[in-house]
């Protein structure tokens, strides 16, 4: 990985030492060019006559996302974020009252809140499973629920905002396969850092973003959609006229495939813009990045351990490029702005975020850290100097 060269293609590395691309990664060269370019050539050109005339480029997105994450064109749809597809796949789950939905307590914020929506309005149960002492999902808790119940749903975060753990997607999608549940996965965070292999998850709903690890702009998601769920011709709350085709005065049919998850007016700069981080992910590896990833976050981890006013919160047995930990005597607003004044990016991740989490590991705060592959060994110890400085 030639790292000199990925900085030169990034403009932000120039005055920014960036560690939240948990949050918003920077993002490089062909990305920007992709955008500003699609936007040009509407402002000359018509909206949906450029469109029609990047109809090739276009297509190429959904066949670029369809590489990153081993299915096809057909499984993919573009949406404006993760949560936006998370919400999509949610409501064509045909759901009743009385049945349940089974997840964990990591799971990501809005997802909560969402099933928490479905119960106060549908009556639908909520099935937390257990965490083990050492970090993580307790898959034999999640199957014994899961034979316990029978959920209609089982929804497994990837890898948690506010934590540094990858969960067992695949042990769990497994469980699924066998007993044929809906089984849908926030890959938000996952897609981008790590290798994501849909096939390997047997989910029937992945849904992901573009502007963290995969460094795509703000604005921009997708979803994958099992070929399970398109057959079955299960479809949005609100689908529109992208996604069906109205055959009689009362009567429509959705089409046949993931696309009856998008909406009808996209925008497509920002779709193109999509397209080129996609393909510049692809092109430098997965399998690369999370090497490179590991390295990096094991440089902060060991620094980090050696300062006495610090508490790395992260458990669990397998590791992401997300840090958190706990500044002794420390304001969030403090720290956060104190790091930024030395062009330092990082995030804070509060109690409310992760509520179960959070009042477990007994913090009301945690500093958020998040390298990426073009982060360098000097950023790492920059950052490490200046939180020695605020803690000392």
């Amino acid at each position: 990985m030639n790292i000199t060269l990925l900085r030169s293609e990034t403009p932000g590395c120039e005055t920014k030492i960036h560690f939240n691309n948990a949050g918003a990664s920077l993002m490089p060269q062909p990305v920007l060019e992709a955008i500003t370019g699609h936007i040009h050539l509407e402002a000359i050109t018509g909206g949906y006559e450029a469109a029609d005339k990047k109809a090739k480029d276009i297509e190429g997105f959904y066949e670029s996302t369809a590489n990153l994450l081993n299915c096809r064109a057909s499984n993919i749809a573009f949406t404006s974020s993760a949560t936006n597809s998370f919400a999509r796949a949610l409501s064509c789950i045909p759901f009743a009252v009385g049945d349940s939905i089974l997840l964990a307590n990591e799971d990501y914020i809005s997802n909560q809140i969402a099933f928490l929506s479905l119960q106060k309005r549908f009556k639908i149960k909520i099935l937390r499973a257990a965490s083990l002492p050492t970090g993580g999902v307790d898959v034999a808790d999640m199957k014994k629920l899961i034979d316990a119940h029978h959920p209609k749903l089982v929804s497994l975060t990837h890898v948690p905002s506010n934590s540094g753990m990858i969960q067992p997607v695949e042990e769990v999608g497994k469980l699924c396969k066998e007993r044929d549940l809906y089984y849908l996965v926030d890959g938000c965070q996952s897609v981008g850092q790590i290798p994501v292999n849909v096939q390997k998850i047997h989910c029937d709903f992945l849904s992901g973003t573009l502007r963290k690890f995969l460094r795509g702009p703000r604005g921009a998601g997708f979803l994958y959609v099992s070929d399970k769920i398109i057959d079955q011709k299960l479809e949005p709350l609100f689908i529109d006229m992208r996604g069906a085709d109205w055959i009689s005065e009362n009567e429509y049919t959705p089409r046949m495939d993931a696309r009856r998850f998008e909406d009808w007016e996209l925008p497509y700069s920002l779709l193109l813009g999509s397209k080129a981080a996609i393909a510049y992910a692809n092109n430098i590896g997965l399998e690369e990045i999370q090497i490179r990833n590991k390295h990096l976050c094991e440089m902060v981890r060991q620094g980090v351990s050696e300062n006495p006013n610090l508490r790395l919160l992260d458990i669990g047995a397998n590791q992401s490029s997300i840090i958190t930990l706990a500044l002794a005597n420390q304001k969030a607003t403090d720290v956060l702005q104190s790091l930024r004044s030395k062009n330092i990016n990082t995030s804070v991740a509060h109690r409310s975020f992760a509520l179960i989490d959070f009042d477990v590991k007994q913090v009301d705060w945690a500093l958020r850290i998040s390298p990426h592959y073009y982060n360098t060994e000097t950023e790492v110890e920059t950052l490490l100097s200046a939180i020695k400085k605020i803690t000392s």
